[in-house]
């Protein structure tokens, strides 16, 4: 079955090839619009792009669909090393696709994740479609592939045949958009960049499915500073009143993804390498509200598993029932944060009627977000 696929995926390559456009970049900076430490360099006898915490784009190319092809050499180290593509012009929305080094060999080796407003959200998206495992080779040239087809993607490391990452459903706000290199940390150089635009494939999105008992319509606030705030209060009528309440739908299988909608902080948390620190104060933090209705016909205690980052507090009929942090490096110093709906439990107290839920959800980096899921699908 992988060989009838992979002789599916080159057929089409090369008949798409046949009518592509093909945009060869040289590593000549009077090409790129770039930011950070980026240079022209040549290593192992090749001109190439120096990149260690920056980002390149070329000037004046686009893509929709097509192929985008790359020579990587990786430095010994912590690394996140990458390509973007369909970026809005000023990056502020994209897919990226990138590598671990320092994880070689790893489940999460690879990540892919959408930037929203600025945003990464590997903290949200994780898992089968979006992290996978793939040997790293540092300090010599290898090669890398990424197939962008629809609504899907392909990433190809080292070996062209088999694709070390599939990617089911891209979560991106663009259908087309600049490609390019990001690279947050790592010494990293790149050569022979060059994009295959093909014609556009059909647009099929793969969503899982919608658990039962997901809470699905919410009500969201403006973001506000979250220390500027007690999040163990309760809205007063007034304060709600007076918000302005934005109506989302989550998404499936129930995430409210929230970089989608509010702009996201870009902060250095204090105890990243300081694990005493995770107690102190964050400067920069972001709040905001979510409300949705539950209608129980009677009096009864629910279930509700919540995943969340980067804090929340939950309200229930304005009473505070819960507090939490599930900030990456919080909960011990390897914790990532990664959001799924058994992260916690709480116990809803539910009243026969209307009974409002509310969540201050506070965001640090790595997505903002939230899961709710009631245990017991039946009112």
């Amino acid at each position: 079955m992988r060989r009838f696929g992979a002789v599916i995926l080159l057929t089409f390559l090369l008949a798409s090839r046949a009518h592509a456009e093909i945009v060869s970049v040289p590593p000549d900076t009077s090409r790129w619009d770039y930011a950070g430490d980026v240079k022209p360099d040549v290593y192992q006898g090749r001109p190439c792009l120096l990149v260690n915490g920056g980002l390149a784009f070329p000037r004046d190319v686009k893509m929709r669909d097509g192929v985008i092809d790359v020579d990587v050499a990786a430095s010994k180290g912590r690394g996140f090393i990458g390509l973007e593509f369909r970026a809005s012009d000023d990056i502020a929305q994209a897919e990226w696709i990138y590598l671990r080094p320092h994880e070689s060999g790893q489940a999460d080796a690879i990540q892919y994740t959408p930037v929203l407003n600025t945003g990464a959200n590997w903290q949200i998206y994780n898992g089968d479609g979006f992290t996978a495992a793939v040997d790293i080779p540092l300090e010599t040239w290898f090669h890398v592939r990424i197939v962008v087809a629809g609504a899907q993607a392909k990433l190809f490391v080292s070996d062209m045949d088999k694709p070390a990452l599939v990617i089911g459903d891209l979560k991106g706000e663009l259908k087309e958009g600049r490609v390019g290199i990001r690279v947050l940390t790592g010494k990293t150089y790149f050569s022979n960049f060059q994009v295959t635009k093909t014609p556009d494939a059909p647009w099929e999105r793969h969503l899982p499915a919608m658990p039962p008992g997901t809470l699905t319509q919410w009500k969201i606030s403006p973001s506000y500073d979250a220390l500027a705030r007690d999040l163990e209060r309760p809205l007063v009528r007034a304060e709600r009143d007076t918000m302005r309440w934005q109506d989302v739908i989550a998404e499936p299988p129930g995430f409210v993804v929230l970089y989608r909608y509010r702009t996201a902080p870009h902060l250095r948390v204090s105890f990243e390498n300081d694990f005493s620190k995770r107690l102190e104060p964050q400067p920069g933090m972001l709040v905001l509200y979510a409300r949705t209705t539950i209608h129980s016909r009677r009096d009864q205690v629910k279930k509700l598993l919540i995943g969340y980052s980067d804090d929340v507090s939950v309200f229930l009929n304005d009473r505070i029932l819960y507090r939490g942090r599930s900030a990456q490096y919080f909960r011990d110093p390897r914790f990532l944060g990664i959001v799924n709906p058994e992260n916690d439990e709480v116990f809803l107290p539910l009243k026969k009627g209307d009974n409002e839920l509310t969540l201050a959800v506070s965001e640090i980096g790595g997505g903002w977000g939230f899961i709710c899921r009631l245990a017991d699908a039946k009112p």
